[in-house]
This record gives structure tokens, sequence and C-alpha cells, in this order.
């Protein structure tokens, strides 16, 4: 296995399985990209971004499996790697050993979530529009199709954008408050009268709890405010960048 620098939840540390929050950091991409750049829609050196993915894939002793996200409430079960281009989706189970679960993210919320018992894992990428349309539960009942129980499902919400960096419009908050009036408390007054700050990690958790996984956690990492740690879409556009990497957070079976 590869040793790279990464962050971990104690929520998944468990027998069994194995998980990390990759950081930018133990890869060979260049520039903006510098330098653990995992993201194929990115416009790095393909080259690049295949030693950097099959890095993290050999840190966690497995081959890696991530679907082409679209910022969807889709889940795909996985018991291989795609034998060709991967469907659209954007979170990822298995009951397989080996199978690396990943989400990529550059200031979306990656979910990484596990049953230690039933021995079924994942990992799904939850963006604003995930998040209120329902990613997590998807991966959820696609987990459950494997044979957990969501009641011993335990999660971790890794490194994304936080409330202090996500400053948004009111029409944002509107698309929450309009699907339910409870929305509204995971909107904060921001710096004008029309603008206010979203809390993405909080709103993830919240959804994972209604939804039945008791134990869940954010790791605390504010993507868009620790550019030495992790690549940011938001950060990357006030700074006038043309693109951005993106970060990897996953977990396998062993």
């Amino acid at each position: 296995m590869t040793d790279l620098p990464v962050l971990t939840s104690p929520l998944l540390d468990l027998p069994g399985i194995r998980h990390a929050f990759f950081t930018r950091q133990g890869g060979v991409s260049h520039g903006i990209y510098a330098s653990l750049n995992v993201g194929v829609g990115s416009k790095d050196d393909p080259n690049a971004v295949t030693e950097n993915r099959r890095r993290a894939a050999a840190h966690l002793g497995g081959a890696l499996v991530t679907a082409y996200q679209v910022h969807s409430a889709t889940a795909h079960v996985a018991d291989r790697p795609w034998p060709d281009a991967p469907p659209e989706g954007d979170a990822v189970v298995t009951a397989t050993p080996g199978v690396v679960c990943g989400a990529l993210a550059a200031d979306c919320a990656p979910i990484l979530l596990a049953d230690a018992e039933a021995r079924v894992v994942g990992a799904a990428h939850a963006g604003w529009k995930g998040a209120l349309t329902g990613v997590a539960e998807d991966a959820i009942a696609r987990m459950e199709s494997l044979g957990a129980r969501r009641g011993r499902i335990v999660a971790a919400v890794g490194p994304c954008i936080g409330p202090a960096s996500y400053e948004v419009g009111l029409e944002y908050e509107a698309r929450f408050t309009d699907k339910d009036p409870a929305y509204g408390r995971f909107f904060t007054s921001g710096a004008g009268p029309d603008k206010r700050q979203f809390d993405l990690p909080a709103f993830v958790l919240h959804r994972l709890r209604v939804a039945g996984i008791e134990r869940c956690e954010w790791i605390g990492r504010d993507t868009c405010a620790e550019p030495e740690l992790f690549f940011s879409n938001r950060r990357a556009f006030k700074l006038g960048e043309p693109d951005y990497g993106r970060l990897l957070s996953a977990i396998v079976l062993t």
C-alpha cells in the first residue's frame, strides 16, 4: 500500500474496513492541480490524473471505482470496476472486498458510509443539489439492498466548504425553504440583506439523521479556507483560475 497524507474519522475506524479523506498532497500534478488531483473531468494532464488515482487506490489496497458525477441523487452498486465508461450518478456502494468506493469533490460534501457487521460500504458526493434531492438516502437504500441496516450504518462527512465560506443569494435559500420551511435554520445572515451563509455539512448531517443514521459526523475541515490542503471550486473562481483539482474520499472492505 502507498502511504499518502490523509484524514480519517474515528467513526469509520472499523474492523475489516479502510477509509481515507485524501488531501491535495502526495501526487504528481503541477500548477493549479498540485498535486493529488484525481479529477478525470479536469483539464489536468490525463497521465498525471491516472497516476494520482493509482496512488490513492494503492493507499487503500484495492481498485478505485467512481461514478460520472452529475449532482444527482443516484447511487450505484459496484461488485467490480466498471467494464466500460462509468455510469452517471453520485454514489457508489459495494459488498465486495477490494472495490474502493470513491467520491470526488472540490467544495461539495463527500460522505463515507459503512455497516461493518453486514460488510457493506459506500461513498457519496453531495453538493447542495444532491443533498437536497436525496443522494445520501439513495446510497443508504442501495446499501440496504446488499444487506446493510440503516440502524447500524455509520457515516462521516469529509472536507467540504464550511458555513463561513459558503455565501449564497436569497434565491438559493428559497430552493430549500420551498421544499421545507424548516430548512431555513441552515442559513444565517450574510454580508448584505440579499446574502446568506449556508451550512452544507450541517444540512447533510441532518439528512443523514432523518434517514436513520444516528452516528454521523463532519470531520470539520473547510476546503475553501485551507488552500494548502484542499482544492476548492469557489476559491479557484475567486482567484480567477481557469480550473481546479478534485479531491478523493474513499472506503473499502479489506
